[in-house]
């Protein structure tokens, strides 16, 4: 399908990729243009947001590169009021973790209800619902909020048009796992292996289905969804045991 997004405005929080490849917020914001959204790729380093936003402009769409600090309220609000500004409107926030949602929220919601409407899709984890092997208390903790606080959005904003609704990725194969989780291995391969092991499916996902799920979640075609938190996670969910 094309153009579910035309005439629409998407802000990325953490569009850019931590290294060569894809990440979950890089393959969105371009997933978003390749459906006719004209997307503001922000991320903490300009660099990396610019990068994002060559890969559209390359590829025939528009976009714009912010830096902002989502740790921060004052620049995700100067962000958001410079992409408004810019683009006019927002269509979908996408977010990494509990603070950032927060404050994204905080700066996004006055504009949707401005304008009548919006979609807020969240990214979450398997983590907030799942054990995944790895010894993360404070992310399995923050995860599980992300996914209440979606809730707590959608309902509390369901009657103004606006939805919020969240994905879950399972094991998914970014530039990321390579810095944060491989040396919980003996090598890199290992982790790659054992990674693919614990899907039921047989392989990691790629930002790419992250990018494809937050695509529909932010389209008209869902517009009779909200509130939901979506595994992408080749069924891992549904194992008895998340992790092998």
């Amino acid at each position: 399908m094309v153009d579910r997004l035309k005439g629409k405005t998407a802000i990325v929080f953490g569009a850019g990729s931590s290294g060569p490849g894809w990440g979950n917020g890089k393959a969105a914001a371009v997933a978003y243009a390749r459906e006719g959204a004209q997307v503001a790729c922000v991320d903490l380093v300009q660099a990396a947001a610019d990068e994002t936003a060559a890969i559209i402009e390359g590829e025939g769409g528009v976009s714009a590169a912010v830096a902002a600090d989502v740790t921060d309220a004052a620049s995700v609000a100067n962000a958001v009021s410079d992409v408004v500004s810019r683009f006019g409107r927002i269509k979908a926030a996408l977010d990494l973790n509990i603070g950032p949602i927060y404050r994204t929220a905080k700066a996004v919601i006055p504009h949707m209800l401005q304008q009548g409407g919006g979609a807020i899709v969240n990214i979450s984890s398997l983590a907030a619902i799942r054990w995944v092997g790895y010894p993360y208390f404070a992310y399995y903790a923050t995860k599980a909020a992300v996914n209440q606080a979606t809730v707590a959005l959608a309902m509390q904003y369901a009657r103004q048009g606006i939805r919020a609704d969240c994905i879950m990725p399972g094991l998914i194969d970014t530039p990321l796992i390579y810095k944060q989780i491989s040396g919980q291995y003996a090598s890199v391969d290992e982790m790659v292996a054992a990674r693919h092991a614990a899907v039921p499916v047989g392989r990691m996902g790629s930002a790419w289905d992250v990018a494809h799920a937050a695509v529909f979640l932010a389209s008209d075609e869902a517009q009779f969804i909200t509130g939901v938190c979506l595994p992408v996670d080749g069924g891992q969910s549904c194992a008895v045991s998340a992790f092998q």
